[in-house]
């Protein structure tokens, strides 16, 4: 599998431990977004390439990630996408299996919604890609119309499901602690918060919408 991890640059805390990745057998490109670059460093990897317009960074901090990386993207800061936007567009030129985004989850909530926004229209546009939000307690994604296999995660425990802007249609859970058949779920329910796995795997499946997952730890 072919992954690509982008970093950006909210507060380092919300930066997943990538050892709890299954990285050493797998090909992973580590691309920095603005301050995410100094987040890979201060955790020991040096990013396969950086972009961003580098305004949240000192000149100090700046000229360090530039002796450290060897390929560096440098985007006006007048533009109507984000660093984290064009650094997932640069994502997917490497024509990976998946897509993990993180340092997105803390500090301004108006970033955290841009990314949730743009990783539903990655999935959408990209649907043979697995795109995932993740950090140290969470992993988010967007889960497109037809049926889903859940593999059992003993650290992320609890499992929810939320409609993303419109109506999920017959949606079914089978293999949960909690099971549906067939129900609906609108924006506003949140009848199917906190489920768990009973088994190895479970499944979800439903007909049209877009679902939002999310797995958590305690």
């Amino acid at each position: 599998m072919k992954r690509v991890i982008v970093c950006s640059g909210g507060p380092v805390e919300e930066v997943v431990d990538f050892e709890q990745l299954p990285l050493l057998e797998e090909e992973t490109v580590f691309i920095g977004a603005d301050r995410g670059a100094l987040h890979l460093l201060a955790k020991g990897i040096t990013p396969t390439e950086i972009i961003g317009d580098f305004d949240s960074l000192t000149k100090e901090e700046f000229q360090l990630v530039k002796q450290r990386v060897s390929n560096v993207t440098v985007l006006e800061v007048e533009k109507d996408e984000t660093d984290t936007h064009i650094a997932l567009q640069k994502a997917i030129t490497y024509k990976p299996d998946e897509i993990i985004l993180t340092g997105v989850t803390g500090g301004r909530l108006d970033h955290y919604e841009a990314v949730l926004h743009d990783l539903c229209r990655f999935q959408m546009n990209q649907p043979d890609i697995l795109f995932s939000i993740q950090n140290n307690q969470n992993i988010i994604q967007f889960l497109l119309p037809g049926s889903h296999e859940i593999e059992r995660d003993d650290y992320y425990k609890y499992i929810s499901f939320f409609s993303f802007g419109e109506k999920v249609e017959k949606i079914s859970l089978t293999g949960f602690l909690y099971n549906v058949s067939e129900e609906n779920m609108t924006v506003g329910n949140a009848k199917f918060t906190s489920n768990e796995l009973k088994g190895r795997t479970s499944t979800i499946s439903f007909i049209a919408g877009i679902c939002l997952m999310i797995r958590s730890s305690d």
